[in-house]
């Protein structure tokens, strides 16, 4: 009797579970902006009656599932008008959106509370987005839009200061930033030494910044993943639109290749200033010139291709006797297939090569290196219910690393040809991560990414006695480079040393109430790939190298928590995080290591940890006619490298120091006005603490020479960085139903002309014969103006 009940009671819930399943439709279809046809990423799609929504992907596809009925289905998008449409859902239904953009009324709310509140339930965190329309608006260097410059006003994000490439997250170096672009990988991501961004913001979409918490579906990187997608272009009309600068200017055409089918976009970049050097006997050349391209084509409802390319260069000169060249390439092809109205695959094929060349004439030889990699990407999305979705995904990344390669430039210069030894790597990936909402106040996303990376076989490698590159004379407490006792060679698809990491990734929100949330999350990452420097900041002529026989993966463990609220109908927002993280393996330097041209690295280099830990802070005003944030971190980073044995001192004693990046204070100010429809006015306000440095504290003289003595690494600093940066947008004819649009940016870069110091150096003075410290200060105020065009 108790079986045969269990059978019923086992018969009625299939028969209920099937009659749900067959009272459930599904809701699918892509959401574009009416007036380009291009996709939107993260539109809002909200059904009110059941406070249940999702939102688009990267390609601008959503997917809800709901019971038979009919819905008022709301989408909403920053910026554009909401629409409110009744469905009846009795059938899977395929409907695509087209928004509008909003009318520039200055009073006017375009995100309502419902809306975002979406964003509060999310378990995504240490998530940071800016539209190009902010970062156009904000006061910049010599008046050139700046995405990287723009992301060091988010909490948590600094650089080494004025004139210093790539940023730091969290306390972490600038090559732990996985850089994004349209999927492929940047490797360098400044123009002229770090003054500019290689990216074209006329030519970008969306961005966004990963500190924490990050997905599954990204990983090489332990710091932060800054994913960049490009526009794809106008397939309703031809339209173009630039700006004129002091010392760039830009110009980007968009069009149909079949209207409402398929379009292109093609956009060029290039500075002129040393075009007028000449004027001044100066013969020297420093300019950057870039191309971005993207071809898009819609085969059939399911089906989309997309072709994608960047190219950029940059050329400085001196006279005749130096010239430096070095830039990004990348290619890629993507297939979106749609397998049904719940499972949504993309396919890409990625190629990305980042060179770098000197050619010395006063000396008579040329010098090349790079780093090139393939790329083979498969990702699916699975939306299985509104309440639990599924991404899944593999990857195979095969690199060639060129470390350098010096040849004579001349018949008579006298230098011999010479090849540093080429190395090769295979990393493959595959991940799962799955997005739970267990209940309306409570979410999870958790998932894994299980990474391998084979170190190929090379040329030549050196061997060591007892596998150690690196000795400790103890005599002289000094670490020194080892002899090799031979080499080894091997055949290209030998595998030299191998990895596997298996990745968790972890993230919780629970709702307190309508306005509030808490979340945590964790996460661990590998990287395989080490950049070999030892500047504050990367420079063109630091090289990649790959994990191997003796260097080991950098390993992350990160753990986040933090507060999340909206205030007056999500006028305000507040969002308060901590963080801790450590790194295995971060390698560092042994003291006088050269870096450059070196066949042996691993002889200079030791594996330590690092770690960083701090909170930030972040407060919106989302809207009105005054917007902007306050965000200010708290935060310290250290790293060390203990003795490998008793007998060794490790480097700095073996003690915590700080990281060149430690910033233990960083507040950034950002606001913006709008008077009228002419007149809008922005404002940056940044105060960091000064970068770590090592001084000299004290001297001595050894047969004639005088020699410094340095105190602990990095145990003082520069003085503290602070600046107030302010700009104008004047639009003369808001009104104006003319094509051709134009506005002005004027701007002025270090309003109180503060001379912050990019480093300090010491010398004798030779009139007093003492020591003096000479501070460099690269920038004071600096005012610039623009002109902006689109017709």
């Amino acid at each position: 009797m108790a079986l045969t009940f269990r059978v019923i009671l086992l018969a009625v819930f299939f028969c209920m579970s099937a009659l749900s399943a067959q009272d459930k439709y599904t809701l699918s279809g892509t959401i574009t902006d009416s007036q380009s046809n291009e996709t939107l990423i993260g539109v809002n799609v909200l059904v009110p009656e059941i406070q249940s929504g999702t939102m688009t992907n990267e390609y601008g596809f959503y997917s809800i599932t709901l019971p038979k009925g009919t819905y008022t289905i709301q989408i909403s998008y920053l910026g554009f008008k909401t629409i409110l449409e009744s469905v009846n859902l009795n059938d899977d239904t395929t409907k695509n959106f087209q928004l509008q953009e909003a009318a520039e009324s200055l009073d006017e709310v375009v995100i309502t509370e419902n809306v975002e509140q979406l964003n509060i339930k999310k378990p995504q965190m240490s998530v940071n987005a800016l539209s190009i329309k902010t970062i156009k608006q904000m006061p910049v260097v010599l008046g050139e839009v700046d995405v990287i410059k723009s992301i060091t006003l988010l909490p948590g994000v600094t650089n080494a200061g004025e004139g210093s490439s790539g940023f730091n997250v969290r306390g972490g170096a600038a090559d732990q930033n996985l850089i994004l672009l349209d999927e492929a990988t940047i490797f360098n991501s400044s123009h002229l030494f770090g003054f500019f961004s290689v990216f074209n913001p006329d030519a970008i979409k969306d961005i966004k910044l990963y500190k924490g918490g990050i997905p599954a579906k990204y990983g090489g990187r332990v710091s932060s993943v800054l994913d960049i997608y490009q526009k794809e272009g106008n397939s309703s009309e031809f339209h173009m639109n630039g700006g004129i600068g002091l010392i760039s200017s830009r110009l980007l055409a968009e069009g149909p290749i079949k209207k409402d089918k398929g379009s292109f976009l093609f956009g060029g970049r290039s500075s002129y200033a040393h075009l007028f050097l000449p004027l001044f006997d100066l013969d020297n050349v420093a300019y950057f010139y870039d191309l971005n391209t993207k071809l898009s084509y819609r085969l059939n409802d399911r089906n989309s291709v997309f072709l994608s390319g960047y190219f950029g260069r940059d050329v400085f000169s001196i006279q005749d006797s130096f010239e430096n060249t070095y830039g990004n390439t990348v290619v890629n092809f993507r297939w979106n297939h749609l397998f049904s109205d719940k499972l949504f695959s993309n396919v890409s094929l990625i190629y990305s090569d980042y060179y770098y060349g000197l050619d010395l004439n006063f000396v008579g030889f040329e010098w090349e290196s790079g780093i090139r990699n393939f790329n083979v990407k498969y990702d699916l999305k699975h939306y299985i219910s509104n309440n639990f979705k599924l991404e899944y995904g593999l990857n195979s990344i095969y690199y060639k690393f060129n470390p350098g390669e010096i040849n004579p430039n001349t018949e008579n210069s006298g230098i011999n040809p010479f090849k540093l030894i080429d190395k090769y790597a295979f990393e493959n990936a595959v991940y799962l991560d799955a997005e739970h909402k267990l209940s309306n106040k409570f979410s999870l996303s958790y998932g894994a990414r299980f990474s391998t990376f084979h170190r190929l076989g090379q040329d030549e490698l050196n061997t060591y006695e007892n596998d150690n590159p690196v000795l400790f004379n103890q005599d002289l407490g000094i670490y020194e480079k080892a002899e090799p006792t031979g080499t080894e060679s091997f055949n290209r698809s030998d595998v030299i040393e191998s990895f596997a990491n298996i990745e968790p990734r972890f993230s919780l929100a629970y709702q307190l109430n309508d306005f509030s949330s808490i979340k945590a999350s964790y996460n661990r990452m590998s990287q395989y790939l080490h950049l070999l420097s030892n500047t504050n900041s990367p420079t063109p002529l630091d090289v990649w190298t790959p994990s191997g026989k003796f260097i080991k993966p950098q390993l992350l463990d990160q753990v986040a928590v933090g507060y999340f609220r909206t205030f007056k109908d999500n006028i305000f927002s507040l969002e308060v995080e901590t963080f801790y993280k450590t790194i295995e393996n971060r390698i560092d330097y042994i003291d006088g290591a050269d870096l450059i041209a070196n066949n042996a690295i691993e002889q200079v280099i030791l594996n330590g940890e690092a770690r960083a830990y701090g909170m930030e802070i972040l407060f919106r005003k989302n809207e009105g006619r005054l917007k902007g944030w306050l965000a200010y971190t708290l935060s310290k980073s250290e790293q060390r490298t203990p003795g490998r044995t008793s007998l060794e001192t490790g480097i700095n004693n073996g003690e915590w120091y700080n990281t060149p990046f430690d910033k233990t204070h960083d507040i950034s100010l950002t606001a913006s006005y709008d008077l009228n429809k002419k007149w809008k006015f922005s404002s940056n306000f940044i105060f960091q603490t000064g970068q770590p440095a090592t001084f000299p504290n004290g001297q001595y003289e050894y047969n004639g020479i005088v020699i410094p003595s340095y105190e602990s690494r990095n145990s003082s600093r520069l003085p503290s960085y602070h600046r107030l940066d302010l700009s104008v947008n004047f639009n003369p004819n808001p009104e104006s139903e003319k094509r051709f649009k134009g506005e002005w940016v004027f701007g002025i870069y270090n309003v109180y002309n503060r001379r912050n110091a990019a480093n300090i150096t010491f010398r004798e003075n030779r009139m007093s014969g003492t020591n003096e410290a000479v501070r460099l200060a690269i920038f004071g105020i600096v005012p610039s103006v623009s002109y902006n065009f689109k017709f």
